[in-house]
């Protein structure tokens, strides 16, 4: 992978089609895609899980004086199974695996790892409902 600024790996105890629903469904990312003490701005997610389709999410920073914008293309799509966060069955869950690439200073690497890590913690209470 050209550019890697940082990789997080984890395992849940769910179905594929469960993660697949929790990573491309409206409501879904709604209630879980932000750090576990942000949340996503009501009515700012948008996700078409087609090849060129797009997603974004707006999530409610203003504690930190903004609001972050996430936002892209799907460019890699096979339903319930890779929209390249890749997400696979293994051992009675499903493994999701997330890189960041491009130019990034070793500092900020850092701190967006950081950062994802705590979405994935909201993954994780999302799953867990």
């Amino acid at each position: 992978m050209a550019n890697l600024a940082y990789s997080i790996e984890r395992t849940y105890p769910v179905e594929p089609g469960a993660m697949w629903h929790a990573w491309t469904d409206v409501s879904a990312l709604e209630q879980w895609y932000a750090p576990t003490e942000l949340s996503v701005v009501p009515g700012s997610v948008v996700s078409d899980p087609v090849e060129g389709g797009r997603w974004a999410v707006a999530v409610d920073a203003t504690a930190y004086g903004h609001i972050a914008y996430f936002w892209g293309r799907y460019t890699e799509v096979e339903p319930r199974h890779d929209i390249v966060t890749d997400m696979e069955a293994r051992d009675g869950g499903t493994r999701v695996r997330f890189a960041q690439c491009g130019q990034m200073p070793a500092d900020q690497a850092a701190m967006a790892q950081a950062g994802m890590e705590s979405y994935f913690d909201s993954l994780g209470e999302y799953l867990a409902r």
